[in-house]
């Protein structure tokens, strides 16, 4: 019994307290848009007749979101001078 993508989406909005508004902010830190509706749709049972299956690339933008959520982003990569 392997965990679905969703299963994982709902486990993360569990262990970090997030709500929708939170996961709609951190999706849009990684220039990604989801509605509430949407979420709403992940969320729910399998066996509702609105149910939507979470997608492997919202599920990756969502985790690089969180990262940036939870680290900071990415500080500008500095140049290495030439030797000469």
């Amino acid at each position: 019994m392997a965990l679905t993508n969703n299963d994982i989406m709902k486990k993360l909005r569990v262990a970090h307290k997030l709500r929708d508004d939170d996961i709609v902010k951190i999706c849009s830190l990684v220039d990604f848009r989801v509605s509430k509706s949407e979420l709403g749709a992940i969320f729910r049972k399998e066996d509702h007749p609105k149910y939507m299956e979470c997608g492997d690339q919202f599920l990756r933008n969502f985790l690089n979101g969180l990262v940036v959520h939870l680290r900071g982003p990415m500080p500008p990569k500095k140049k290495k001078e030439s030797s000469k």
